[in-house]
């Protein structure tokens, strides 16, 4: 048995708690990641996994091996990558998370440019509003809006991210341009109840503080569907800037509240700490950072 393979079969089995899954992400069969985890359980002399007819679970002994695996499979592919000469590029899985919204509007083009780079290179993006337990589930990295709230995550801040609010212009010509947040009461507001603290729309100018509370006219768990009723003139919405550009730009969206400013947050990559950080999320995370300051 390759003890590699017998490693990598281990590993993306107890992340993902089943054997078909880890088949799926190693890209092999279901009996043949089976095998590479009993030769490795016989090679180690000890069970590794408690099989149950519905999921998979760790020993004490797989889980003390959990502990230690994954760092030695990316100190591996970092030490292949630096001596070899030959590799230009990356391989492996690399398996992402990210906010469906985020996801879909930026970093699906993102990470395409990326690949593009890296042919060799399998890429595995999973859009989830909820946040994922990167060790827990398996996942290299994650993009997202705010910073770690534990310990065991590092993040990189790649920009920061706002709200705008915004109306179409038709919209506007029938019932009015608001001047202030007080008059927003007078309008049909869009709520993405996405959002944190939905249900209060906060307002700063000059250092003072202005909070509003919509009116639940519409709502929706969804900044991009919220930006496509305020396109189609059904109210005034409240959406963060990534979502909204493209038709600021085009006249079909128009700011308001413009002499109003709201808070600001950080768009980061985040991972999991340790000492080594694979070479192919390092390779991700300085190209996202790149690509996010040329926008």
């Amino acid at each position: 048995m390759d003890l590699l393979d017998g490693l990598k079969a281990f590993v993306a089995t107890a992340q993902t708690g089943s054997f078909t899954d880890a088949a799926e992400r190693l890209g092999i069969s279901n009996r043949l990641t089976s095998k590479y985890v009993a030769q490795l359980e016989e090679r180690v002399g000890a069970r590794l996994l408690q099989r149950t007819t519905r999921k998979v679970g760790l020993t004490p002994t797989g889980q003390e091996l959990l502990a230690h695996a994954p760092v030695l499979l990316d100190q591996l592919d970092n030490l292949l990558g630096t001596v070899s000469e030959q590799s230009k590029g990356l391989s492996g899985l690399l398996r992402i998370a990210a906010p469906v919204t985020f996801g879909e509007m930026y970093i699906n083009d993102m990470l395409a440019r990326f690949a593009a780079l890296h042919p060799a290179l399998s890429i595995d993006l999973r859009l989830n509003d909820s946040h994922v337990d990167l060790a827990t589930d398996g996942f290299d990295l994650a993009f997202r809006i705010g910073l770690p709230e534990v310990t065991t995550l590092k993040a990189r801040k790649l920009g920061e991210i706002t709200s705008v609010l915004v109306a179409s212009p038709d919209y506007l010509a029938n019932r009015g341009t608001p001047a202030t947040p007080d008059e927003l009461g007078e309008h049909t507001c869009i709520i993405d109840t996405n959002r944190k603290n939905s249900a209060r729309w906060t307002f700063y100018q000059d250092q003072a503080e202005y909070p509003f509370t919509p009116p639940r006219h519409l709502m929706v768990n969804s900044a991009r569907i919220a930006r496509d009723w305020a396109l189609h003139g059904h109210g005034i919405a409240l959406c963060p800037n990534f979502v909204l550009q493209k038709d600021i730009e085009a006249g079909t969206l128009i700011p308001l509240l413009n002499d109003y400013s709201m808070k600001t947050h950080p768009l980061c990559a985040m991972y999991l700490s340790g000492n080594i950080m694979p070479r192919k999320v390092r390779a991700l995370i300085d190209f996202a950072v790149d690509d996010f300051q040329q926008r």
